[in-house]
């Protein structure tokens, strides 16, 4: 038997962030006529159907509006560990940008997944994670929220 040795990563989604960039951002879009914005990027305003929307990099940082934990791996289309491999992980809403900078709530998992160290308003931010090997023995990431060391 061979072990594989993962020598690369890869992104997991690789059009919704700027990763492999050392400080990746989420990229989401725009709306050119009402200022609405998306995430991921989308061709159409779902607020006033323009279709004028222009590529948006959101802030690393935000504020966590509620979570929770996910205990069994999710339905399709999930592509993560299953079985005894599953480890439970956080998912939480987070306000993305600060006070009066704030640009849109999106949900992620997070990098905690216990209640008791989480709260309502805590201040976060982006990191991308491990989230499953390929068949050719890379990493695949995905982005999460880690919660701000005070």
């Amino acid at each position: 038997m061979v072990n594989r040795v993962s020598t690369t990563q890869r992104a997991l989604a690789p059009e919704i962030s700027t990763w492999p960039e050392d400080n990746p951002q989420l990229i989401g879009s725009r709306c050119d006529s009402c200022s609405a914005a998306t995430f991921p990027a989308q061709q159409r305003c779902p607020r006033c159907s323009s279709g004028s929307m222009s590529e948006l990099l959101l802030p690393r940082e935000g504020t966590l509006i509620a979570w929770t934990t996910q205990g069994f791996p999710p339905g399709a289309p999930y592509a993560g560990p299953t079985g005894r491999d599953f480890v439970p992980f956080g998912v939480g809403l987070v306000q993305l940008g600060m006070g009066d900078d704030a640009v849109i709530r999106v949900e992620g998992r997070l990098t905690e997944n216990d209640p008791a160290k989480l709260e309502f308003g805590q201040a976060v931010e982006l990191t991308m994670i491990p989230f499953t090997t390929d068949a050719d023995g890379n990493d695949v990431v995905t982005f999460a929220f880690q919660p701000v060391s005070s």
